[in-house]
């Protein structure tokens, strides 16, 4: 696809028919997510791919809680991929620590912005972007924090990463193309600011 297209085609899948995705086409949007982007060069991310519907339903179980599933729920479920996005803080507290990165900055833990967070959630946006030019559907979302140490339980991750997302990525269901917008997309003229705040770009 066009750059443009991708863009204008990105939306929040949350239901899908189910098929498999082909490993090629899963290797081409995991990969797109490791071009992000990061401080320093830091690289600070890893992705967890759970495939199979055993690792998914571990994955539903550790972060969906008691109860019945809503639809939002139910809808999720039916995606054949879900991709956890771990931020690797240490890897920037390295970097930065490093000789060639002199300056104020230099101690990570001091830092006002969450650089590996931020970092990682750009992975997030590149694997979206990715799965849309794929011909797929995706959508990022969070868990509750409550559920975080079960997640690290049931997939083994190290204490040392940080849960930042999750990405589900499949092939979209028939009805999700004709579903509706919910809310207002902010414009240039109302969001972009030139100058000062609250004065409009006029570009």
């Amino acid at each position: 696809m066009e750059f443009g297209e991708v863009l204008r085609g990105r939306r929040m899948v949350r239901r899908y028919d189910g098929a498999p995705v082909e490993d090629a086409v899963l290797r081409r949007v995991l990969a797109a997510g490791l071009r992000a982007p990061s401080a320093g060069n830091s690289q600070g991310r890893d992705l967890l791919v759970l495939r199979s519907a055993a690792d998914r339903e571990r994955f539903w179980a550790a972060t969906a809680g008691p109860g019945p599933a809503d639809a939002w729920l139910s809808g999720m479920r039916t995606a054949p991929v879900v991709v956890l996005l771990l931020a690797d803080p240490g890897a920037y507290a390295r970097r930065y620590a490093a000789p060639d990165k002199p300056g104020p900055d230099r101690d990570a833990a001091t830092w006002e912005v969450s650089w590996p967070d931020v970092d990682t959630g750009m992975a997030g946006l590149l694997v979206l972007l990715a799965a849309v030019d794929a011909g797929l559907g995706a959508c990022l979302f969070g868990v509750p924090s409550a559920a975080l140490p079960a997640l690290r339980e049931a997939f083994g991750v190290p204490g040392d990463r940080r849960f930042v997302a999750a990405v589900t990525v499949g092939h979209a269901a028939p009805d999700e193309a004709s579903r509706p917008s919910r809310r207002h997309r902010r414009t240039v003229a109302d969001a972009v600011h030139e100058g000062r705040f609250g004065v409009p770009w006029n570009g």
